[in-house]
Formats: C-alpha cells, structure tokens, sequence
C-alpha cells in the first residue's frame, strides 16, 4: 500500500519521486517525455529528507568536521574552511569545476541525467534540503535543461564536472535549453516563476558527486541496445527468407541442446518467425553461412546480457552515491567511495561489445544477400533495374559499402574504457572508473549500429520484393506485416537514387519505438510505480 494521498498523482502518466526504486523505464519514460516526474508529498518522505539537511546544520554549529562542507574539496581536504565562508563552498565548487569540453548532451539525455541524479538524492542519505529536489522536479516539469557538455568526467569522484552544469543552473548561472531556444538560466528561471537557489552546505557536493551522468547514459542505453537485438531477430528471419535459406536450422531440440536462455528465445523467436515444415534429410539448402546459421548465438550474447546489465544500472540507479554519505538518523558522517562508476563502466564497456557484434552480424547478413554468388537467385546489389536498364542501375551497392563502414567504426569503438584509469587531482583520485567516456562509447556504438539496422530495413524490403518476382512469398502473418508495413515505409528501388532520406526516416521511427518487435517483456524489472 502506498503512503502518498494516490488522488493527488496520475499515475499513469508520472513517475513519483520518493526514495523507492526507480527502473530504467522510468528514467527513459521522463527523458523522453511520455511520463512527468513528481515529488512525492508524502510527509515521512520529506521529513526523512529533510532530517539529513537538519543534521549537517547541527555537526556546523558544533564545529564539527564535514569533508566537502568546513573542508576544501578533494586533495585539498586537509584545508579547514572559516566558518563564514562555509556557506560559499558549495558555489565554489561548481565554479572551479565549469571546465566541460565536447558536444552537449541532447535534451533527452539532460531529462535523463536529472532524473537519475533526483533519484539518488531522493535516498534520503545526501544531506539535501527538500528546496534541491523540487528545484530539480520544477527544471524536469518546466523542461529547462541544462546545457551540459559531455567531456570532463573520470567516472570518480562521479561525474563532477558535467554536473557541475546541473548545479550552476540550479543557482541561476550558465545556460539552458527552455521553450527550444537558448537562454541564460536565470532567464528561464524567471520565465516560470523560479527563484535561483542558494545551496545548503554539502548540496553541492550531493549534485556533483554522483554518477548521474554515467548512469542516466546507461539507461538510454540499454533500452535502445534491447530494442536492436529484437530488431535484429526479425531482420534475421525476413533475411533467411530473402536469400532462400534453410529455415531449420533454429530447431526447438537443437537449441534445448545448448541451454543459454537468451539464446534459446532469439531461436524461439525465428521458429516463430518462419514455421517451416519439418526438413527432409537431404535438404538442398543443408546449412547457411554461419551470419545466418548462427544468429541466435549472436544475438542470443546480447540477450543472455542484459538481464545482468539491467541490475548493474538500476542498482546505481537506485543508490546513494556521493561522498560522504548522512546518515541522520544515527548521526554519523559516512566517508566512502561510491561515486565510483566501475559497475557503469563494466556494464557499457559489455554492452557495446554485444551490440557491435550485432551491427557485424547484419552486415554480414547483407553482403551475402547483394552478392549473386551467394544470394541464390536475386540480381546484383539487389538491383530493381530491368532490361537494357540495368545495366546502368546499382541497386544497394553504395547502401552496402556505407554498412561496411558503420560496422567498423563501431567494432573499433569496442576498445573498453574501463581499463583506461589515470591518476589525477595530485593522487587523490589515483584510481578512477571512466563510466561516462564508457556510456559515450557506448551511445556511439548504437547509434552506427542502429544506422546499419535501418539500412537492413531497406534491404529487407528490396530483397523480399525481388525474391517474390521470382516466386510467390509464404510469408508468416508476422513476416508478412512486417513487409507490409516495410512496402509503405519505403519505395522500391528500380531506378538509383539517393536513401539517405529513407534511412535518416526509418532511423527516427526506430528510436521513437518503432520497428520494435517482440514486445513481449522478457525482462524482470524493478516494480513499477503503482497507484
């Protein structure tokens, strides 16, 4: 049974924000605004929360030592703060650390990093004021997302520097995105009726030293990287039918043989997908290229992953994760290490190795189906052109060779990030996780390997068309909806022209959830939350 008054939430249509855990789907409901976050206004919620606040005022007016409130910041702990400057520190802090280099994270990726961090401090051991949370509910509810550059982290002490974007933005400095332009956060503060906060101490620690960037990358992540190796299952099958495969090889038998659970549900899926006959023992197609042949043990890594990826992500997700950490209720000041993203960085350097192989699979899968000497029967570089007309018609050449180069980049961004660790800030952090640069790679992976999926798309549907000049298609219902749709999504390709606008189209569709088959919540997932 809740304790929030139930009335005063729709639950359907919000994430409720009270120290309970969260899932990836939450996190990636609010980034990509199918869902609003909420605070929740339950009174023990808040006085917990509030109790932390309360605790680190009492240590200060005892004197008492607090790394990050009466001290300097890392190697500098060992420097005792007047009294009458602790109210700057936390200021300071965000200051210094304004030092982030590269692209800045998209606005579904800024929705997602306050969300993440909301989460965190919403454990109730950050030593916040309930003022924090409801200026970070209010940015996500108003959408005014910080401009957050994506490079500057080490992954320990957190995510320091690209939160110190949040932080700033919460006071009333640096930029914003609001109402789709560009603006001073003050600006946009003002725009809503939001007066800039002035940080409690320790709230600036509690913002900045947390892995929310890391982890809220990682739930994108693993969502868009389970949405791939559907996609790829299904591609795989409408492949083994395209080229005049062997479509036993997926045998029920066969996969009880090798027990990986992942493996068998990618088999399990393509027997679905296909439904052929028994095979005869002298079947003329005895067995395909391993890209099909073996897809399921491809695809079936992946699977077999991301239960396991998703409990490394929700556990960060759902944990108190700065230093030091409050423990009010015994008062005592807890100083640790778990702004340490190692599991972050294991589970995306993992991540991305498993969804590269996936784009190196296609992309095998389709140099054979353009290739007359293993397509059976399909013209050249899956040419729609006939007659005299062909002979100046390429079909899906340059579509193949640009798969190739996807493929690559991103089987070359598999080199792990984890094992770069590098002493810095004079040793202090002499060993450091590098999650974030990890989660990056790991976006940069997907996003080349869902460029060689949409192409696949494009392939599927020409090579299904031209193998059904050639005969009549038995198709099951699901292949055959597929098709139908893949028909009205894209034109066939007689005469050459240009597919980049095909593909950038397919390419949006596939991550807004389209083209998402097999939607048939495999994975166990942290509760959601019910009314």
């Amino acid at each position: 049974m809740r304790r929030d008054p139930i009335a005063l939430y729709d639950t359907v249509n919000t994430v409720v924000f009270d120290g309970r855990p969260l899932s990836i789907e939450d996190v990636a409901d609010i980034a990509h605004r199918r869902r609003q976050a909420v605070l929740s206004t339950d009174l023990t919620f808040r006085t917990r929360i509030q109790a932390g606040a309360d605790f680190v005022t009492r240590l200060l007016a005892e004197d008492g030592v607090i790394y990050g409130v009466t001290t300097g910041y890392g190697d500098s702990c060992t420097v005792a703060v007047p009294p009458h400057l602790v109210p700057e520190l936390p200021h300071r802090l965000y200051a210094y650390h304004g030092i982030g280099a590269g692209r800045h994270l998209d606005p579904t990726e800024t929705r997602a990093v306050l969300a993440t961090r909301l989460a965190s401090l919403c454990r109730g051991m950050s030593g916040v004021g309930v003022a924090l949370l409801e200026q970070l509910v209010a940015l996500l509810q108003h959408d005014i997302l910080p401009l957050i550059p994506a490079e500057g982290s080490v992954g320990a002490s957190g995510d320091l520097t690209p939160l110190s974007y949040v932080a700033a933005v919460i006071c009333g400095e640096r930029e914003v995105v609001f109402d789709g332009r560009r603006m001073p956060a003050a600006e946009a503060l003002a725009a809503v009726g939001l007066q800039p906060l002035r940080l409690r101490p320790k709230e600036g620690l509690a913002l900045m030293n947390g892995t929310a960037v890391m982890t809220a990358l990682a739930c994108l992540a693993w969502q868009r990287a389970d949405h791939l190796g559907r996609l790829a299952t299904r591609l795989t099958a409408l492949n083994v039918v395209a080229s005049a495969g062997n479509a036993h090889h997926f045998d029920e038998t066969l996969f009880a043989a090798k027990p990986h659970p992942g493996q068998q549900r990618v088999a399990a899926r393509l027997r679905a997908d296909l439904e052929s006959e028994k095979p005869s023992r002298n079947d003329a197609r005895l067995q395909d290229r391993y890209s099909l042949r073996c897809a399921p043990h491809v695809i079936g890594v992946l699977e077999d992953a991301l239960p396991f990826l998703r409990q490394q992500i929700e556990n960060e997700l759902n944990s108190a994760n700065d230093n030091p950490l409050i423990d009010a209720e015994n008062g005592r000041v807890l100083h640790g290490g778990h702004f340490y993203g190692g599991h972050i960085a294991f589970a995306m350097d993992a991540l991305k190795t498993a969804v590269a192989n996936i784009a190196d699979l296609l992309d095998r899968q389709l140099a054979l189906l353009v290739d007359t000497r293993f397509n059976h029967g399909l013209p050249a570089n899956l040419s729609g052109a006939v007659g005299e007309r062909a002979t100046i018609n390429h079909g899906l050449k340059a579509l193949q060779i640009s798969v190739s180069a996807w493929t690559a980049e991103a089987l070359k961004g598999t080199m792990p990030a984890s094992v770069f660790s590098r002493s810095t800030e004079c040793h202090n952090q002499d060993k450091v996780s590098m999650g974030t640069i990890a989660a990056r790679d790991c976006l940069r992976v997907l996003d080349l390997s869902e460029q060689v999926g949409a192409a696949m798309l494009i392939a599927a549907r020409q090579s299904l068309a031209l193998r059904q000049r050639l005969r009549p298609l038995s198709l099951t219902p699901a292949l055959a909806l597929m098709f139908d749709e893949l028909c009205r999504a894209v034109g066939f390709v007689d005469e050459d022209r240009a597919l980049d606008g095909d593909l950038q189209r397919l390419l949006t569709e596939m991550r807004e959830g389209r083209w998402r088959p097999y939607d048939d919540h495999a994975w166990p997932t942290q509760p959601h939350r019910e009314g």
